[in-house]
């Protein structure tokens, strides 16, 4: 089985892939998860 694809399934693919980012959006974390979860916490507080 060859796992090489043409252009046009290459083309495809990447189209449905950038379709799919642009619905579901997942903006960088920054920083560790430790800094992520505290952050959190500060918003729910306010």
């Amino acid at each position: 089985m060859s796992n090489k694809l043409s252009k046009e399934e290459r083309k495809a693919l990447a189209r449905k892939a950038l379709e799919d980012r642009a619905k579901h959006p997942q903006k960088k974390s920054n920083g560790s998860g430790f800094a992520r979860i505290d952050a959190d916490a500060k918003k729910l507080e306010n």
